[in-house]
C-alpha cells in the first residue's frame, strides 16, 4: 500500500482509505463490519473516515470500540461535523464545533482525531467564527489538522482570508468517472493552496464495479437493492446507457489484469492532487479488491479509452 502526504500536513495516508457512510453500525451486521476494519488494516490501509452524522454517531460508536484493539498511533482517524445530530444541534457555530468534537471523542474513544473536517459550508454562521473555532479544536490538541467537504472554490479561499487561523489540509468531494466536477474549480483552488483531495464514492456507489448489468435486475445483495444504503443512487447512473459504458471500460482492466474497480480507483488516484480514495466496502473481500488499487499506473492510452466509454455519462 503506497502512502500520499496530506496537504501541508506532516500525515501521510494510505492511497485507500476506509470509509463508515451507509456501512458501519448501520447498513452492515457488527461481524461483517468489523472483519472489513481487520482486512483494511491488513492490506496496509492506514486512514479511517467517519462522521458524526452516520448513524447518527452509530458509526463513530462502532469504530471507537473496534479500534480500541489497535494501538492509536497505528492509524490515522478523521471524522465530521455540520448536519443536524437533532433538531438544534446543527452546522459550524463555535457552539457547535465545542460541543460535537467533544461528543465525537467520546464515541471514538480517543483523546483526539487527525483530521476534523467540516461536513458542508455553513452559510448561516460567519465564516470567521467557524475558522476560530476550529483554530481553538486544534489549539486544545483534539484535532490534529481541519478539512472540509463540499466546500466551493470561494469559499476555500474565503477560509484563507480569516487572520491567525488554522488552515484547511484537505477537501472531501465526490469524485469518479462519472463526477468530474471537482477537476474545475476546487481541485485548482486547492493545489495553489497546498490542500489535498480526500475523494469519496470513486466506484460511484458501486456503479462503476460493474456489478450492474444493462438489461438486468439489480443483484441482490448489492448496495443498490439494499432499502439502507441503496436510497442514493439513482436512474442517472442506473440506467442502461451508462451500464453499457461501464462495460466498455473491461477491455482497459483487462489490458492490467485489474479489476473494474481497481480500475475506477486508480482513475481518481491519477492525480497527483488526490491523496486517498474513500471506499465503503461491505464485505472484506471488498477491502482487498479496492486496495489492489494503489500503486497502478495508467497509461495515455488507457486514459483515452476511458473517456471515450464512460466520458460522454460523466457529470463536469
Amino acid at each position: 500500500m503506497k502512502t500520499r502526504q496530506l496537504g501541508n500536513s506532516d500525515l501521510n495516508v494510505s492511497e485507500i482509505s476506509l470509509g463508515s457512510w451507509l456501512t458501519f453500525g448501520s447498513g452492515v451486521p457488527r461481524a461483517q463490519a468489523e472483519a472489513c476494519v481487520t482486512r483494511a488494516f491488513d492490506e496496509g490501509i492506514n486512514f479511517i473516515d467517519t462522521a458524526n452524522i452516520y448513524g447518527r454517531g452509530a458509526a463513530e460508536t462502532f469504530l471507537g470500540e473496534v479500534l480500541q484493539k489497535v494501538p492509536r498511533k497505528s492509524y490515522i482517524l478523521a471524522t465530521k461535523l455540520y448536519f443536524p445530530m437533532t433538531a438544534t444541534d446543527q452546522g459550524l457555530s463555535a457552539a457547535q464545533i465545542k460541543k460535537q468534537i467533544d461528543a465525537s471523542l467520546k464515541r471514538l474513544k480517543t483523546d483526539y482525531v487527525d483530521l476534523y473536517q467540516c461536513h458542508r459550508y455553513d452559510s448561516s454562521t460567519p465564516l470567521e467564527e467557524t475558522m476560530r473555532a476550529l483554530t481553538d479544536v486544534v489549539k486544545e490538541g483534539k484535532a490534529r489538522y481541519v478539512g472540509m467537504s463540499e466546500w466551493k472554490a470561494e469559499q476555500i479561499e474565503a477560509s484563507f482570508k480569516v487572520p491567525d487561523a488554522v488552515r484547511f489540509v484537505s477537501s472531501q468531494p465526490q469524485y469518479s468517472m462519472l463526477w468530474r466536477t471537482p477537476e474545475k474549480k476546487v481541485i485548482p483552488a486547492c493545489e495553489a493552496r497546498g490542500i489535498s483531495q480526500i475523494v469519496w464514492s470513486p466506484l460511484a456507489q458501486g456503479v462503476l464495479t460493474g456489478k450492474y448489468v444493462p438489461g438486468a435486475d439489480v443483484p441482490k445483495g448489492t448496495r443498490a437493492a439494499s432499502e439502507t444504503m441503496g436510497s442514493f443512487l439513482g436512474e442517472e447512473w442506473l440506467n442502461d446507457r451508462v451500464l453499457t459504458g461501464v462495460q466498455k471500460l473491461k477491455p482497459v482492466a483487462e489490458r492490467h489484469g485489474i479489476t473494474l474497480a481497481q480500475l475506477a480507483i486508480a482513475w481518481v488516484l491519477r492525480l497527483p492532487n488526490v491523496a486517498s480514495a474513500i471506499i465503503g466496502a461491505t464485505k472484506p473481500e471488498q477491502v482487498t479488491d479496492n486496495a489492489k488499487a494503489s500503486g497502478i499506473v495508467l497509461t495515455a492510452d488507457d486514459l483515452r479509452d476511458i473517456d471515450a466509454a464512460i466520458g460522454p455519462f460523466a457529470q463536469r
